[in-house]
């Protein structure tokens, strides 16, 4: 199989300046994902997992180490060291992040949330609409929400709008942190249903989940993770 993505000895910490202190979230991680896998990271809150999906993604800068990913557009590109500009278009283009909040601009619609993400793969406006409408509807999120803002929605009907916005672009790469938090058994099984599709189609994900059983059937691997270091 071929390695997707390869992280070597990552290592995480932040400094807190007012206490004067220098926190450990994770060190000397070792982490493979090949083409197609669906690898899951386990372990307890505060154990590091969401620190190395949002190494790979960007959001954090690693303090030492190498993640390497297999791009489409860039070849192997070590994300640790990617300019801005290159992250910007993994993001757009290849690698995609779901977490359990949303964050979006004011004034933004449902529907022009996940028509955007749509677009940015290049398809014309009237595919767009129909994915948009199509993907809307598995997820049962009422008609009547799909031209309003979600900044007064529930945190159930974020989490459907922020997984239908990840989804529709049909990334290379999906990083998962704790996608399911806080959704019911059957809003779950909707995901884990898109989740079989994107696979069949070729996506490789990396995900993270206390809910064990959501994982049955759905990785290939997995890794445990206990106060920042990988047990297995």
């Amino acid at each position: 199989m071929n390695a997707l993505l390869e992280i070597n000895n990552l290592s995480k910490s932040f400094q807190l300046h007012q206490l004067n202190k220098n926190i450990k979230a994770v060190e000397g991680i070792d982490l493979l994902v090949n083409e197609g896998e669906f690898v899951g990271i386990t372990g307890k809150s505060g154990s590091g997992k969401s620190t190395i999906l949002k190494s790979i993604y960007g959001t954090y800068r690693i303090k030492s180490g190498s993640i390497i990913y297999q791009s489409a557009q860039f070849g192997k590109i070590d994300l640790a060291h990617a300019t801005q500009r290159q992250m910007l278009y993994l993001r757009k283009h290849e690698i995609g992040y779901v977490s359990q909040f949303l964050n979006v601009m004011p004034r933004t619609t449902v529907r022009e949330l996940v028509q955007q993400s749509i677009l940015e793969r290049g398809v014309f406006l009237t595919q767009a609409k129909e994915e948009t409408e199509k993907i809307l509807s598995h997820f049962e999120l009422d008609k009547e929400l799909w031209d309003s803002y979600p900044t007064t929605f529930s945190g159930g009907e974020k989490l459907r709008v922020n997984i239908a916005r990840a989804m529709v672009k049909k990334p290379r790469l999906l990083l998962l942190d704790e996608p399911t938090a806080s959704l019911d058994q059957e809003s779950k099984l909707k995901v884990k249903i898109l989740m079989e599709q994107l696979m069949a189609e070729g996506t490789t994900m990396l995900g993270i989940f206390h809910d064990l059983e959501f994982m049955n059937h759905l990785c290939n691997r997995e890794y445990n993770m206990h106060n920042g270091v990988v047990l297995s």
